[in-house]
Formats: structure tokens, C-alpha cells, sequence
């Protein structure tokens, strides 16, 4: 009995040695890091009746981001929704219009899309005060992620059938941004929780300059509705940066 009592103690005390031991592995480390994202877009540009007439008028800046449906390298698949198809069946808009296009398996890139606005920003006449965000399903969530990633750039934004998913938790920095989201109450494919989501976050902010328009018998397509609605396009161009 009594080696059976030295045995456990032997064995405890080796035990709360090699613990021990464990513990005194732990080093505290820091590195830092540089890294470099190769980002692109093939994309559409349309500019605005009478924009070589003035060379030192500013025009507003519209950004259209496709859905998961459009990817690829086929530029022509970018005038089947949104403000291109509208651009396509004649439509004018006041303002330099772009709509890039994602690669075939890839999503939108937050780093990339600004980057696309910084570039139009130096080869064309854009009002900084007034560059505008809009996108469905994939490209609402797309919307969503720009906006709280650079807050500051743009003067509003619609984001459509799209959601925020886990950036609700940056919404803080989007607080005062203008905002109209849309979402179809019947839509199977991008359900609405993922808009009400958003809306509820701002609400817990204080937002006070944010709409929510659920469609109640649309599904998944909200963005024709949406698009054809002068009053949503007189309330985008009506917005302008808050400094």
C-alpha cells in the first residue's frame, strides 16, 4: 500500500513538473509585415452627355457592383441588370457611370473597388463629393463591405437584396452615411434577415439617415423595381459627402 502511495506521489509531482515546464515555453513574440495585393477590374465606363463640352466641370461618380451571376471576362454580361442594362436601353444618367466586373469564383474586393474609384478619380473630372454606391445580391453585400472599409469616400449608398453579415459590427463607422437598402421579403436566394440585419444594427446606432424598403411579394430580384424608381435615383443624387 505504501509503494502504491510513493508511486502516486511520484507520478503527481513529475506531472506538476512537466507543467511547469509547459508553462515556461510560452515566450512572448511580435512581428510585422508588409503586404502587397495585386487588385484589378475589367470594367464599363460611360460618361455623361456634355461631358467634353466643359473641361473644368465635375461630375458626380456612379458605381454599379454585379452580382454572382456576372462574374467572368465577359464585359457584355454587366448590361443585364442595374444601371448598365438601364444605360444600354437608352437611359441617360448625369454622371460618370462604371461597372466593374469580378472574375469567374471571385467576390468583391473591398481594397479593389477603391481602388477602381481612386483611379477614375485621377483620369477623369469627378466630383469627390459626390461618388455613389449601389450593388445587388452579391454585389450589395460587395456594397456593404466598401462602405465600411473606407466610410469617407462616398456620399451614399443602396445596396440591394445584399446583406453585412459580421461587418454590422464596423456599421459605427457608416453611422451617418446616408443608406437605402432594398430586399425582397420573398427572396430565397439572399434571405431578407440579411438586410433586416443591417437595418437593425443602424437603428441600434441612432443612423439617422438610413431607409429600408422591404418588397413584400418580391424574391430575389428587388433591383428591377428598384432601379426603375425615379425617386430612389432624385434621393442618390440629392446626397453629398458630409465632411
Amino acid at each position: 500500500m505504501n509503494a502504491r502511495l510513493l508511486l502516486f506521489g511520484f507520478l503527481l509531482t513529475l506531472g506538476t513538473s512537466r507543467a511547469a515546464d509547459a508553462q515556461a515555453t510560452f515566450v512572448p513574440q511580435s512581428f510585422t509585415s508588409e503586404i502587397t495585393l495585386k487588385l484589378g477590374y475589367r470594367y464599363l465606363l460611360t460618361l455623361p452627355s456634355g461631358y467634353a463640352d466643359d473641361p473644368q466641370k465635375k461630375w458626380p461618380l456612379l458605381v454599379f457592383l454585379h452580382g454572382a451571376g456576372e462574374r467572368g471576362d465577359d464585359l457584355e454580361l454587366l448590361k443585364k441588370h442595374g444601371p448598365t442594362k438601364l444605360i444600354a436601353e437608352g437611359r441617360t444618367f448625369e454622371a460618370i457611370v462604371i461597372a466593374p466586373q469580378v472574375p469567374s469564383g471571385e467576390f468583391w474586393n473591398p481594397h479593389g473597388v477603391n481602388a477602381l474609384v481612386e483611379t477614375i478619380k485621377r483620369t477623369h473630372r469627378v466630383d469627390e463629393d459626390r461618388v455613389y454606391l449601389t450593388g445587388i445580391s452579391m454585389g450589395g453585400f460587395g456594397t456593404f463591405e466598401t462602405i465600411t472599409h473606407y466610410p469617407n469616400v462616398f456620399a451614399a449608398a443602396i445596396p440591394i437584396c445584399g446583406g453585412a453579415g459580421i461587418n454590422v459590427v464596423k456599421f459605427g463607422a457608416i453611422r451617418n452615411l446616408p443608406l437605402w437598402i432594398f430586399h425582397g421579403a420573398k427572396d430565397s436566394t439572399v434571405p431578407v434577415q440579411f438586410s433586416e440585419m443591417a437595418a437593425a444594427t443602424l437603428k441600434r446606432l441612432n443612423a439617422p439617415n438610413y431607409k429600408f424598403t422591404v418588397y413584400p411579394e418580391a424574391k430575389h430580384d428587388s433591383w428591377t423595381e428598384t432601379y426603375a424608381n425615379p425617386e430612389v435615383w432624385d434621393w442618390l443624387f440629392a446626397q453629398r459627402r458630409r465632411r
